[in-house]
């Protein structure tokens, strides 16, 4: 998992779990949850979480790709 902590202003790459969910469409624990196991790239700038973009952006791609395999499955 990288976490970083710091004290250096939020860069365009870093966004905000909001901004994250409004992007994703994912709800802020999920986002929390794939930080936490180190799906995306995150830090900690005070009390607030910042998201890396780009590798949230992959992550979504990722989860994209995987297509209709993921979840459970119509009983047939």
């Amino acid at each position: 998992m990288e976490i970083e902590k710091g004290n250096a202003p939020m860069a365009d790459d870093w966004i905000t779990v909001r901004d994250a969910c409004q992007l994703s469409g994912y709800h802020p624990d999920h986002i929390r949850r794939i930080i936490r196991s180190g799906e995306v790239k995150a830090r900690k700038f005070a009390t607030v979480w910042q998201v890396n973009r780009p590798s949230l952006l992959a992550y979504i791609k990722k989860q994209e790709d995987l297509g209709e395999r993921r979840g459970p499955k119509p009983l047939t």
